[in-house]
């Protein structure tokens, strides 16, 4: 490889986020973060081309431009209030960020601290609970540490499949929690009892090392896999179509 196409961590990343859509068909595809977006971005100029994206603000484009550029081709319109009847609908797939992700995959975006007094306010709950308990839902950590990945989280925001369940059929039948994706790893929640599980570590990371920053027991197999590497097409179309700017950089140092 030359040096525009060397392999990055960031570039696996982007290729595990990819394959969390792959299987979508035609979806509305709904990234929250930069490493996100360029994971959908990915997956519709590769796995997945009936992917439908926005400009994250209020378009629907029909092309797949680099991040943060200008659309190039608009077919559509989708104001923020319109937003919601897609999530009520449940065509969409939404990943978003997470302080908190506990062992069961709740998700804590809303305040640290004990919830009487919290020590530290956060964005609030947002539309986490309505995602998780009306579309699929994956979660993207760039930084896995024991501080995100915690027991229990302080506030339940996103709804994990066991609290779902818990609630009643209202809540537990569109749940799903579909990819937990960070700087080491793969992860779901299809562990014993719904719980965490390691479904990869990323090239050059060991299993000790996802359980050394990880603040509960994983439901781990006894042969865990490594994530796949981007294909050599994968990495020209992010170095050169995507992000030639290398923007991924900034969540993922090389």
């Amino acid at each position: 490889m030359n040096e525009a196409t060397t392999l990055t961590r960031a570039d696996v990343c982007a290729a595990a986020i990819a394959d969390a859509f792959a299987d979508d068909g035609e979806i509305f595809g709904s990234p929250m973060g930069l490493l996100p977006m360029l994971g959908v971005r990915l997956a519709r100029l590769t796995s997945n081309p009936d992917l439908v994206i926005s400009d994250g603000e209020s378009l629907w484009l029909a092309g797949t431009p680099p991040l943060f550029a200008k659309a190039d081709v608009v077919e559509g319109w989708i104001p923020f209030r319109r937003v919601f009847d897609i999530v009520a609908h449940g065509k969409r797939h939404v990943m978003m960020g997470a302080t908190q992700i506990d062992r069961h995959g709740n998700q804590n975006i809303s305040a640290i601290g004990p919830f009487e007094r919290p020590t530290r306010q956060l964005l609030g709950s947002r539309g986490a609970p309505g995602n998780t308990v009306n579309n699929r839902t994956s979660y993207w950590v760039p930084k896995h540490s024991p501080r995100v990945f915690v027991e229990q989280v302080d506030v339940v925001s996103g709804v994990g499949p066991a609290r779902a369940k818990a609630a009643g059929a209202g809540a537990s039948r569109f749940n799903d929690i579909h990819r937990i994706v960070t700087n080491l790893a793969v992860l779901d929640v299809l562990g014993a009892d719904d719980t965490v599980r390691l479904r990869s570590v990323h090239p050059g990371v060991d299993v000790e090392e996802v359980v050394a920053a990880t603040g509960f027991a994983l439901d781990i197999a006894d042969d865990v896999p490594t994530t796949r590497e981007p294909t050599a097409e994968e990495l020209v179309i992010i170095n050169e179509v995507l992000d030639p700017k290398g923007l991924r950089f900034k969540e993922v140092p090389r």
